[in-house]
């Protein structure tokens, strides 16, 4: 009976990698309105220990619910609004702004970690690109997968709602997008990322954040909701306080509540990267003629011949992949039998994707 089986020299395998993208569009019905009033939504966690607010596509009791981001607030320790008398949580700001900052941004040649920066030079001591005062939006793997894809023209986009409730918009709204996204800057040690520009019907675009791809992180500047940004509209404001003044005098949760408040929609697409490893399992015309089933023999003589002189067949189910040590590591199933004769070569792809 001849040998089941056959060794896979290097050119019988391939590696390949897919990418498939899957689209996410989050309206702000979802991150406020949706499951209870303003301040007292079933779908968004506080904590006790106050560093940050989870925000669920459900109320978060329930067990279907799935965790879509977390949003949190950083102030550096040279911030401007360090010394306001109201500042509250400063300890919990400086520590968040610094724990983040050396993970998306790192460390300069002195061990000093970098300062997050709209021009995406980080260490540069261009005083006014430096971001002091800034809100985390930190999306979940789930939605993110492996990472935001990058796309022309902008792959993230984020629409802020100049509002008191988003049941009732105002006209004015800023959008923040990666519009040169397919140009990423690499000189984060968390990945890829890109400059947010802030743009609305009376204002240009001007840089106002970052976004991480790998990481699934937004930074967004105090300063998206300056007067001058937002149109020269004071709609942005919380009450009588800018939103710099409440990212200092207000607890993180507040200012989580408020930047929440205002998403409009926030749109982009994930990407799943698919590793595959391929195997070319050849079947030649004088290989794999017989059926290594012991049933394929009755007596010796081989069941599926009438005649001595009829070329032998077998049926061809199943792929097996064995390691060096003739271990069985993977089997592949057809999804029909095979018929196989000496008359017939084959050449079957196998693909494990990882």
């Amino acid at each position: 009976m001849a040998t089941s089986f056959k060794t896979l020299l290097s050119g019988d395998i391939k590696q390949h990698g897919t990418k498939l993208h899957e689209a996410i569009p989050l309206t702000g019905t979802i991150l406020s309105g949706t499951y209870g009033a303003f301040g007292a939504e079933t779908n968004v966690k506080n904590y006790s220990h106050g560093m940050f607010q989870s925000v669920y596509d459900y109320p978060y009791l329930s067990s279907s619910a799935n965790h879509i981001l977390d949003i949190t607030v950083g102030v550096a320790a040279d911030s401007g609004l360090s010394g306001s008398a109201n500042y509250v949580q400063t300890t919990q700001k400086n520590d968040i702004y610094n724990e983040m900052a050396q993970m998306l941004c790192g460390y300069d040649a002195t061990g000093s970690i970098h300062q997050f920066d709209v021009s995406g030079a980080f260490g540069s001591n261009v005083a006014t690109d430096k971001m002091k005062d800034v809100v985390f939006v930190n999306f979940a793997r789930l939605l993110t997968k492996d990472e935001i894809q990058k796309e022309t023209g902008g792959g993230f986009t984020l629409v802020l709602n100049a509002a008191t409730t988003f049941a009732t918009p105002s006209t004015t709204q800023v959008t923040l997008q990666d519009t040169n996204a397919t140009n990423a800057l690499e000189n984060s040690p968390a990945g890829q990322f890109n400059v947010l520009y802030a743009s609305s019907p009376s204002v240009s675009a001007t840089a106002c954040g970052l976004v991480f791809y790998q990481a699934g992180i937004a930074v967004i500047s105090s300063s998206v909701f300056q007067t001058t940004i937002a149109g020269g509209n004071s709609e942005m404001n919380v009450g009588t306080d800018t939103m710099p003044q409440l990212l200092v005098s207000g607890a993180i949760s507040s200012s989580a509540d408020a930047l929440r408040h205002r998403f409009h929609n926030v749109g982009f697409n994930n990407t799943t990267e698919l590793n595959s490893t391929i195997y070319m399992c050849r079947a030649g015309a004088s290989e794999f003629n017989y059926s290594s089933n012991p049933t394929y023999l009755s007596s010796s003589q081989i069941r599926v011949k009438n005649v001595s002189t009829d070329n032998p067949v077998s049926y061809i189910t199943t792929v097996g992949l064995y390691g060096a040590n003739n271990e069985l590591l993977a089997v592949g199933k057809l999804s029909e039998p095979l018929k196989k004769t000496p008359a017939d070569e084959f050449v079957l792809r196998v693909r494990l994707d990882y």
